[in-house]
């Protein structure tokens, strides 16, 4: 039993009862035969011991039961959960046989490594099956015994550096333990790694870590195995080759990566565990890697002496951070350059949407965008981590913009945005950024000044307050400051959404010597000082007008100029008549105040001012304000984030290439559209197909229960020379296949269902697969493809109905942003809100349980929403259980809405453990809201990638291993495993360092004006209450926001419908928002995407194949026939002319617009020449997007 509250158990009771009844009636349709099993092919799975053993079982089905569930728990009690040691020592007793029996030595140590490697993803990633190929028992060159060989292959990297690395470590540990010799590599073997590294790096791909050679060399000579894999490359290694031991000399991404982005990126990590304990289990031979380290750090050291020399006499510094904006794609736009004024602005804090890598900023700022960022967009980001999926705050800092008629206006909602986005030519001030304190924690990331801000400024009055009255007496306060004591008290309770008026805030900071609160501070450190008093000479000139309450406006003479400070700075003003600059009441008492504008001694304190700003002392212009007015300011600027947008947000049903709605083959029968309408045209198909007989009537069938009697068949099997056989090993010939290629009458079987399905109607289009890529080439019950096409949904490669969408936090909720009623939510737990209240209005906020999510339905997105197709594939499950299994229906829902309380399955891309969720509601955007325990229970942060969800009962009814293909991978993203309790502990541990503040404190700032690591500040995160009540409840966030729905919801990038329209936003943003140089964009669009993209395609034009336009057929030459071979069909170019000179004119007019750089320029000409060389000069030229540009 999980460690938890009361209700929280009844909830967690409720999600089991519920899965349990889903498994029984699949369970009950199983056995009736129609399907690869009889019986459910998911695992499930109540904590991390059953999800190991779970996953293991597909290689090793005799673990199951044998006691390694229980074993692992025993080794978790005496060393903790999650530690290393567990792995190490399961691993051994796996590989010793203490559990169950292996067929020999070798699959036992096998099998250990690979639970231990499991235990070290915490049984959620593919990695210790796909991953860890196989254990090769080599012979040493000097006959002194027998060593290991681990073959590992690509799908290693989705377990991770650290834990990839560690799976080294446990295979070593099984060696040593059970007497086998370390491995002896010759000089060819150790140069060999240094050379197919390096290879692999600059032919490949980047790897994340790139070793020097010294470092290569070492690690090879040291490691007591060897390393080694499949080819996955075509390419050979470029030296080295024939080595006797080495099996190809073809590039190895698996051997690459533990060489490279694993063991030598986290030795430090290795060494800290090893160098702990790793003398009591005999690893003290791996104290090499204390060696290594310092080879590392000597390697890298080269170039660093001037940076560090930087870092030591002004340790205050930022540098900019380029990493983000180096691999630019055109269409998607660029938002800031790094460190660049006018960018995000840095806000610590977190929204009931952000958190776990996920960022929020206003939605005004969504607006003035151009749309392009939506609620669950991508954003790579200059700090702290690499990217974040983006979603709204109402309670931060709007952007500042400039519209047409020359105003500037601060947009403090989304109705002003959307009011003047058509008006807006400069964006001024992107607005806030808020970022979770824990993203900075866990990137080790130094704490950085934020812009000044109202939660930092209530702190410090807070603070005085106290100090003066001796306790939080807003009556006092407002007798020294001459507010209202009733408007103090909203400001103290709400600061965030209740702020003073100008004049309120100036006495509030006179009179308790505080700064001057954030909303009438301007951006002054973002111009010189030395241009601060040209500004101050202009604003005295302005005449200021006054009624009883005082200030009124003020007025004076446009100035081009200094109007343009004015803007540099953020003051809000209007233009009036192109002729005068004309400020409201709030701006013009401060600037009043602050500037001592209409003093008699105006000559006297604009001298004043000039002597302070030519002091040498003064840093900045903000300090020569302070010093020269008696009210305070905190800089508002802060530091500023560059961000250029990723992948765009998304939300729609995953289909597989061709959109089958059901895994049958269809052979060259289905033609084009690989439908079973071409087929019964033919009326046959051509295809592998398993063979079963009838033991009853006798007769042949492809399916496991005979169509005529409903009686279960009997599999065949099939010998090359002696044919259908019922065994699987013939006793002439041995080996044998489960399926063999033949024709079927389709019209038979097709007529057949519709007879069992009482209907002589069907859907006018049903596709199938060419033919089946799995094993046993088993295809799945032709009346599942019937029922799906029937409620227009599609399979995918396992059997399911997949959702995908973008994943986003969300911790606390409000009834009315998911369309789930007050007593529906009742029902399922939500009966009091985050004060102890009853729930009794839409308004309310709630916390969220953890296994509970809302679904993207976004009405503005081109795809469907979520509800409509899970509404749609119950109906598919119900028409399944009842026409072909003879079961009651299970959903029968009425509604979309009814979907609340059902279960479905979460599951993230190259992972093999899914986990249950519940539907609580629907929101409008395109975002699969989940707790970020739950997405840290997927193995997934929120930094703008997706997941996937599946109806709980379609992936209990239909899903089958046996579908899987025959390739390596391809247990990645299958749900071969099911959490049905999450258990934190248990989670990837990146979630851990969310925090869980309502408010961050006084001091939390004060650290961050000092460029303090993050972890010196011992804030309230999801560590801290591990293994208490409180770890699934309890969360608070900083700043709250009106509705998750405000903003914008689809991202332009998708409804724009070329690249001309895509490409036309990016530059016209470009040149709007003042933190992005347009012209630097013009050049990374041209050399990141474009001539790449130009270069490529006319490389590949003199390697292409040709196809066919009837049946597709591909050939690597033109036939000398002149027509397809195969069917006669017209053959034509699968890469034309067009494809490669599409973005040729573009880039030439972009680089002649903007003035790039003359070898840039002369690249695209030579480029163009060869182009020329291969088509001529007088063909016809796409200048569609190069019109715009010239």
């Amino acid at each position: 039993m999980v460690i938890a509250s009361p209700d929280m158990q009844r909830y967690f009771d409720e999600l089991q009862r519920k899965c349990k009844e889903a498994h029984d009636i699949a369970t009950a349709a199983r056995k009736k035969g129609y399907d690869p099993d009889d019986c459910v092919e998911v695992q499930l799975a109540s904590n991390m011991a059953e999800r190991v053993v779970g996953l293991i079982s597909v290689v090793a089905p005799q673990i199951i039961g044998s006691g390694v569930v229980e074993r692992i728990i025993e080794l978790e009690q005496q060393y903790g959960v999650l530690d290393w040691r567990v792995a190490l020592q399961i691993a051994l007793e796996v590989a010793q046989e203490k559990f169950c029996k292996f067929k020999d030595k070798k699959e036992a140590i096998e099998v250990g490594v690979r639970v231990g490697f499991a235990y070290g993803t915490v049984g959620v990633v593919s990695s210790p099956i796909e991953g860890l190929i196989s254990i090769d028992i080599k012979n040493r060159r000097d006959g002194k015994g027998e060593y290991f060989c681990l073959n590992y292959g690509g799908p290693v990297r989705n377990a991770g550096g650290t834990a990839a690395s560690w799976s080294v470590i446990i295979a070593d540990y099984v060696r040593k333990n059970t007497g086998y010799a370390v491995y002896d590599p010759d000089e060819n073997e150790i140069k060999r790694c240094a050379t197919e590294i390096e290879d692999y790096h600059e032919r490949v791909t980047n790897l994340q870590y790139f070793p020097s050679k010294a470092e290569s060399e070492f690690m090879i000579r040291n490691l007591p195995v060897e390393v080694s894999g499949d080819a996955s490359e075509d390419i050979e290694v470029s030296n080295y080759k024939d080595i006797s031991r080495i099996p190809t000399n073809k590039i190895r991404s698996g051997y690459c990566l533990i060489h490279s982005s694993c063991i030598p990126l986290k030795a430090e990590k290795l060494w800290k565990q090893l160098s702990k304990w790793g003398k009591d289990f005999g690893m003290d031979h791996w104290s090499f890697l204390e060696e290594f380290i310092k080879i590392k750090k000597e390697a890298h050291a080269k170039g660093k002496g001037a940076k560090k020399q930087q870092t030591d006499d002004d340790k205050h510094k930022v540098t900019p951070d380029f990493t983000y904006i180096k691999d630019l794609v055109a269409g998607r736009p660029v938002l800031a350059h790094p460190l660049r004024t006018g960018g995000f602005r840095l806000r610590y804090g977190r929204s009931r949407t952000s958190g776990y890598s996920a960022q929020s900023i206003h939605p005004a700022s969504m607006h003035v965008m151009n749309n392009f960022i939506a609620t669950g967009t991508q954003l790579k980001v200059e700090r702290p981590g690499k990217g974040a999926a983006f979603t709204p705050c109402d309670t931060i800092e709007g952007p500042v913009v400039k519209l047409k008629d020359g105003s500037v206006v601060r947009l403090d909602t989304e109705q002003q945005a959307k009011e003047v986005k058509k008006e807006v030519i400069e964006v001024l001030f992107l607005g806030d950024a808020l970022i979770n304190y824990g993203d900075f924690l866990n990137r080790n990331h130094l704490l950085v000044p934020p812009g000044y801000c109202e939660e930092w400024w209530m702190k410090e009055l807070e603070k005085k307050t106290v100090s003066i009255f001796g306790s939080l007496d807003t009556y006092k306060l407002a007798e020294i400051t001459g507010a209202k004591p009733q408007e103090l008290e909203r400001i103290f309770k709400k600061p965030l959404r209740d702020k003073p008026n100008a004049k309120t805030a100036l006495n509030i900071a006179r009179s308790t010597k505080t700064p001057l609160h954030p909303k009438h501070t301007y951006f002054w450190n973002a111009i010189d000082k030395t241009e601060l008093m040209p500004l101050v000479d202009w604003l005295h000139t302005m005449r200021i007008e006054t009624d009883d309450d005082g200030i009124t406006k003020a007025v004076l003479q446009n100035n081009k100029e200094q109007k343009r400070v004015l803007e540099r700075i953020g003051i809000p003003h209007i233009l009036a008549s192109n002729e005068f600059v004309v400020f409201r009441k709030d701006e013009a008492t401060i600037l009043e105040e602050l500037l001592k504008i209409g003093s008699e001694n105006a000559e006297e304190v604009k001298n004043c001012l000039q002597k302070i700003i030519s002091d040498e002392k003064t840093k900045d212009t903000l300090d020569a304000l302070n010093r020269h007015s008696n009210i305070s300011q905190r800089d508002k600027c802060g530091i500023f984030i560059g961000a250029r947008m990723g992948r765009p947000e998304k939300a729609k049903m995953r289909k597989l290439t061709g959109s089958p709605h059901v895994l049958f083959p269809v052979g060259e029968e289905g033609g084009r559209m690989r439908s079973f309408q071409s087929a019964l045209t033919a009326g046959k198909i051509t295809a592998e197909f398993p063979t079963y007989k009838c033991e009853k009537c006798g007769k042949e069938t492809i399916f496991s229960v005979c169509l005529e009697c409903e009686k279960k068949a009997k599999k065949q099997y099939h010998c090359k020379i002696c044919g259908t056989i019922e065994t699987d090993t013939c006793p002439k010939h041995g080996k044998t296949t489960p399926y063999v290629r033949r024709e079927i009458p389709i019209n038979t079987y097709f007529e057949n269902l519709l007879r069992k399905m009482k209907t002589k109607t069907y859907p006018d289009l049903i596709k199938g697969v060419r033919g089946t890529s799995n094993r046993e080439h088993i295809p799945e019950h032709l009346m599942k493809g019937i029922l799906r096409a029937q409620n227009n949904v599609y399979v995918n490669k396992e059997g399911t109905v997949r959702y995908d969408c973008s994943e986003l936090p969300i911790t606390h909720l409000k009834p009315k942003e998911i369309g789930t009623s007050i007593e529906q939510l009742k029902e399922m737990g939500y009966d009091k809100d985050t004060r102890g209240r009853p729930l009794e209005n839409e308004e309310q906020t709630l916390e969220l349980k953890p296994q509970d999510v809302v679904i993207p339905c976004c009405p503005d997105s081109p795809d469907e929403p979520a509800d409509a197709v899970l509404f749609r594939t119950t109906k598919f499950v119900d028409d399944e259980l009842e026409m072909l299994y003879g079961l009651k229906p299970f959903y029968k829902l009425q509604t979309k809405e009814d979907l609340a309380g059902h279960l479905i399955i979460g599951l993230a891309p190259h992972t093999s453990a899914g986990t249950i969720g519940r539907i609580i509601g629907f929101s409008k955007t395109q975002g699969f809201f989940a707790h970020p325990l739950m997405h840290a229970a997927m193995r997934r942060d929120c930094d703008g990638d997706e997941s996937c969800f599946i109806l709980l009962l379609d992936a209990f009814l239909n899903f089958s291993r046996k579908y899987l293909p025959d390739s390596r991978g391809s247990t990645m993203d299958a749900p071969l495993v099911l959490t049905t309790i999450l258990a934190p502990s248990e989670v990837d541990d990146m979630v851990f360092d969310v925090d869980r503040e309502w408010t961050y404190p006084l001091e939390f700032y004060e650290a961050c004006l000092e460029y303090k690591p993050a972890w010196e500040l011992k804030l309230d995160t999801i560590k801290k209450v591990l293994n208490t009540e409180q770890q699934y409840e309890g969360m608070g966030f900083t700043h709250d926001t009106d509705n998750i729905n405000a903003g914008v919801l689809c991202s332009s990038y998708k409804t724009l419908p070329s690249m001309q329209d895509k490409l036309l936003a990016q530059m016209d943003l470009a040149q709007k928002i003042r933190a992005v140089d347009e012209a630097d964009v013009a050049r990374l669009v041209i050399e990141k995407h474009f001539i790449r993209d130009i270069k490529g395609n006319l490389r590949k034009f003199s390697q292409q194949e040709f196809r066919c336009v009837n049946c597709n057929e591909k050939f690597r030459r033109p036939p000398l026939l002149g027509k397809c071979t195969a069917c006669g069909g017209k053959i034509i170019f699968t890469i034309s002319e067009g494809s490669i000179v599409k973005y040729l004119e573009p880039s030439m007019s972009l680089a002649n617009k903007y003035n790039l750089p003359t070898y840039l320029k002369q690249t695209l000409e030579l480029t163009k020449r060869r182009i020329e060389g291969v088509f001529g000069k007088e063909k016809e030229k796409q200048t569609g997007l190069g019109a715009w540009f010239g």
